[in-house]
């Protein structure tokens, strides 16, 4: 089958919205997912099914392929061989989030590897099952999520994001029987899919496993920074930690995940402090009900802990910052916990005394969530306007791929959403 996709070619140059081919032949645990298209902020309806299952829609080709939009110079489309795995969903994606990790891909030093099409953020509908067993229908409405194997310690104990084989199947090279299915126009191989979707593009294969099925009447293209980074934010605050009322949260870092994670404490009646060197990002999270304080305050801890009743039960770091990381665990209350989301770069160097009288530090990985119970959870406290992600949300053509990254690493957006 062929569609349009960013694809990244090195890790210096800018992505090329070009077309690819997907092919769908017998892999394990598979699905094929055909994004929805759209115009920013309309929601969609669902799209036809692959070629050979029913007449092609307008825009597409007589193959039944979409067809390219956009740049003539840097648009084409894609192909998808229809017949997905028994465990497999084809997906139409009507928007994918553009996360901090498909950025960092260029700072990877070559682990993450290139061609590739990235995206993880991905939301569409089902236009073709590998049949009953993927426990979806063509016409349903999924958010994706990360991968995970479904058989290991960790995902029978209901801790998917902790499953032993996360960073091959999510981040360097995805499941072996992948390799070769993904390809440009050309012939020319792409890197196995990324988080088990490879949502940059006009339709997506995916594990059942990955997809959550949500209310149809929800804003679709809006919904798959719920599948990472707002179900990382929000998770820690309600899974992690279990914050709740009468609580103190202490949130270091604005950014998508810090304020899903203040929207979350909020919505959980705990008292929350958002750090940040943002003064627009600060007034967000102000809005969302944090006391703001800028990063580069000084005696930050002792201002902590003035705002907090003497000291945070929780602190949650998104930042990396070890400056940050040292402020934050002073600024616990004793047997307070801390917990770090961002990736580290460097060795983190503790200060004598951030872990007296009964600190901890521990990392948490996307929110310590299972996708298919947190994304409803999330949809319901937005429906109840306790969760109002959307208002971090700025959506782009796909087409417009590079302008979203350059926005978003400028910081004049919180959550680009690319809409194939």
């Amino acid at each position: 089958m062929r569609f349009d996709a960013a694809v990244l070619r090195s890790y210096e140059d800018p992505f090329t919205v070009e077309e690819v081919v997907l092919h769908t032949g017998p892999a394990e645990d598979e699905v094929l997912v055909r994004i929805a298209g759209g115009r920013r902020w309309r929601p969609q309806t669902p799209g036809p099914p692959p070629p050979g299952r029913a007449p092609p829609p307008p825009g597409h080709g007589h193959d039944g392929a979409p067809r390219a939009t956009g740049d003539p110079d840097t648009a084409s489309a894609g192909v998808l061989h229809p017949g997905p795995a028994g465990s497999s969903v084809v997906v139409r994606i009507a928007g994918s989030g553009m996360c901090r990790t498909d950025l960092a891909v260029r700072r990877s030093a070559g682990r993450s590897p290139l061609p590739a099409v990235l995206g993880h953020e991905g939301a569409g509908v089902v236009v073709e099952t590998g049949g009953p067993a993927t426990g979806l229908s063509p016409g349903d409405h999924v958010v994706l999520s990360f991968d995970s194997c479904g058989r290991c310690r960790s995902c029978l104990g209901a801790s998917p994001a902790y499953c032993d084989t996360f960073a091959a199947l999510n981040l360097f090279g995805g499941r072996p029987g992948n390799a070769d299915r993904f390809t440009d126009a050309a012939g020319g191989a792409l890197a196995p899919r990324w988080f088990g979707q490879s949502s940059f593009a006009a339709y997506a294969l995916v594990p059942a496993r990955n997809a959550v099925r949500v209310d149809p009447s929800l804003p679709l293209e809006l919904l798959g920074p719920l599948g990472c980074g707002f179900l990382t934010g929000a998770g820690a605050v309600l899974n992690s930690f279990g914050a709740g009322p009468g609580d103190t949260v202490v949130v270091l870092g604005a950014g998508a995940v810090g304020l899903a994670a203040v929207m979350a404490a909020a919505a959980a009646g705990a008292v929350t402090v958002a750090v940040d060197r943002h003064p627009e990002r600060l007034a967000l999270a102000e809005e969302f009900g944090a006391a703001p304080v800028h990063g580069d305050s000084p005696g930050l801890p002792d201002r902590v802990r003035r705002l907090t009743d003497g000291g945070a039960r929780y602190a949650l770091d998104t930042t990396g910052s070890v400056r940050l990381i040292n402020d934050a665990l002073r600024g616990l209350r004793p047997m307070g916990r801390l917990g770090l989301v961002a990736r580290l770069h460097t060795a983190l160097a503790l200060e004598p005394g951030t872990l007296d009288r009964g600190r901890s530090i521990s990392h948490i990985c996307e929110g310590d969530a299972v996708p298919a119970l947190m994304v409803p959870r999330l949809t319901g406290l937005w429906r109840a306007s306790r969760f109002p992600f959307d208002r971090l949300i700025r959506t782009y053509p796909l087409a417009e791929v590079n302008e979203a990254e350059r926005d978003c690493e400028a910081g004049r957006v919180v959550k680009p959403v690319l809409v194939p």
